[in-house]
């Protein structure tokens, strides 16, 4: 019997949506047609695939007509019907690549011709889902973590895309309550294998107003001086404490410019056993985050700075006429924030806008179903620090003509930004710069030497750039007036001319906040369900 992979690759003239499975992973590649200007690429785990599959069989009356693909019926069907939340999220944003990656998968395992195989027809008779859920059972067993061991491979190869997109230390995740904020950087937590020693969630607190609400505090409350801890402090000194257990060793160096600093010195193998640990600050926007933030955000930006393996200090207060204590920060501390964004939260300075990446999570189209709560599955396989740090592009490789017309398109942005008295400073176009360098469609198309494509996944880089750093900043700007006139819309004008996916979300921006800028929407994002609608209709 020829092999699922095989078999992708077999069909993949005769399919718009390309499917490769992964050698080192029970998982399945799926990519989008592409219309939008971007391939992009999802992945499903087998177990997920294998629910789904359960899922259709279960409710067979409601399935067996759906042979043939209407996006609609598959749509609210799979988000009605599939248990499994990240296939029921995929199936409402990416459906016909979904239902070709079924439709592959079954034509697989019930042995079809090659030639068989169409992109809008899938069989699902209950013989051929009885076959296509044994042999895909026992494909995923073959990549459970005991297999793994026996086989002697390595498994440190599922690697989060979020990752890819972090040009900075610091997260903002931004939207209504109840979109999965939290829950999103919890599971970039579990790639470490390790969730319960790399993860800690704060929650803020509406009278928080200083750094000690975060390090903590003396007490004499008991009569001797006591120094309360907090979460945050133990979680810092941990992810220390795992640097100096992997055998690296800690140095107080001077330097005549910078004066001290701590040196992490060791082999290389050493470091690569280092893990991420995640912080997040939950709803961290409930007090304002420039008074008990605003030396974390210093030393961050100070970090950025340095070398590799020099890192600043968190002064920690131990009481008056007490020398403080210095606290490492170290580089394995990955910082998040959630916040939600209505009446009862403080907004934002340019300060801490500045300092992060700000990803807005916008309101769910169709609301989700949970049947039921589910148990932890396995660990899943270590994240290395070797391995995390591969996914870098650490410097620009684009030439002046690549880089310059979006560097000449924010620069026309900031002298309109400039007349609100909302202009950008130096380090916005570098970390939107750093960005699009280490966005994958980017790097694949400069693996690929691929002019055209690289241009379109540069845009569509930068666009996310616009929404995720510029966007932010104009909130709260008049949307009447000189306002309006003198930066607005000359801002949209840009967009116009630029032939941005964003004018929907700008102008409902303009709109919502009663006479202020509000970005609340991210419709942009669902371009590729309209264009799966297309090819549906010509099909």
């Amino acid at each position: 019997m020829t092999d699922l992979n095989t078999y992708f690759d077999s069909v993949s003239g005769q399919s718009k949506f390309p499917c490769s499975l992964g050698s080192l992973g029970g998982f399945v590649n799926f990519r989008n047609s592409g219309q939008r200007g971007s391939v992009k690429e999802f992945t499903l785990s087998l177990e997920s695939i294998l629910s789904g599959l359960k899922d259709i069989r279960s409710n067979l009356k409601e399935f067996s007509s759906m042979t043939r693909y209407v996006e609609k019926e598959w749509r609210d069907s799979g988000s009605k019907y599939f248990t499994d939340l990240i296939l029921n999220s995929m199936i409402t944003v990416q459906t016909k690549p979904c239902f070709t990656t079924f439709s592959k998968i079954i034509n697989w395992a019930t042995e079809k011709d090659f030639s068989d195989y169409d992109d809008n027809v899938i069989d699902l008779s209950p013989e051929s889902l009885n076959v296509t859920i044994d042999k895909i059972e026992n494909l995923a067993l073959s990549f459970s973590p005991n297999e793994h061991a026996k086989k002697k491979r390595n498994t440190n190869v599922v690697k989060p895309l979020e990752a890819q997109l972090l040009s900075k230390p610091f997260l903002l995740l931004a939207g209504i309550s109840g979109t999965g904020k939290t829950r999103f950087v919890r599971e970039q937590a579990k790639t470490s294998g390790q969730f319960a020693e790399t993860y800690c969630l704060t929650s803020v607190r509406p009278d928080w107003h200083e750094p000690s609400d975060l390090l903590g505090y003396i007490s004499r409350l008991n009569g001797a001086a006591e120094y309360i801890t907090t979460d945050v402090l133990q979680f810092i000194a941990k992810a220390w404490r795992a640097i100096a257990d992997s055998g690296l060793t800690v140095e107080v160096q001077e330097s005549d410019d910078q004066g001290e600093r701590l040196i992490v010195a060791g082999e290389r193998d050493a470091l690569d056993k280092v893990l991420p640990y995640w912080l997040c600050l939950d709803e961290m926007n409930l007090a304002h985050v420039e008074l008990y933030f605003a030396e974390f955000l210093s030393k961050l930006e100070l970090r950025r700075g340095r070398k590799g393996n020099e890192v600043p200090n968190l002064e920690v207060k131990l009481g008056a006429g007490i020398q403080h204590y210095d606290l490492p920060l170290g580089r394995n501390v990955l910082w998040a924030g959630t916040m939600n964004q209505d009446e009862t939260t403080k907004s934002l300075s340019d300060k801490v806008l500045d300092r992060g990446i700000v990803i807005n999570f916008p309101r769910p189209i169709t609301l989700e179903r949970r049947r039921k709560l589910k148990q932890l599955g396995d660990q899943a396989p270590l994240l290395s620090r070797k391995l995390w740090e591969s996914w870098w592009c650490r410097e620009s490789k684009f030439n002046d003509d690549q880089i310059l017309p979006f560097k000449g398109f924010i620069e026309d942005m900031n002298t309109s930004l400039s007349k609100v008295g909302r202009a950008l400073g130096h380090r916005v176009w570098q970390s939107i710069e750093y960005y699009m360098s280490n966005y994958p469609d980017v790097l694949e198309a400069q693996r690929n030497n691929d002019d055209v494509g690289l241009d379109k996944a540069m845009k569509v880089a930068f666009e996310d750039q616009l929404v995720q750093k510029v966007m932010p900043k104009l909130r709260g700007i008049e949307t009447r007036g000189k306002s309006r006139s003198d930066c607005l819309d000359k801002i949209r004008t840009q967009l116009v001319n630029g032939d941005y996916t964003i004018i929907d979300d700008f102008d409902l921006a303009c709109e919502f906040g009663y006479g202020q800028f509000i970005w609340n929407s991210a419709n942009y994002l669902k371009d590729d369900e309209a264009v799966n609608s297309q090819e549906n209709a010509e099909n």
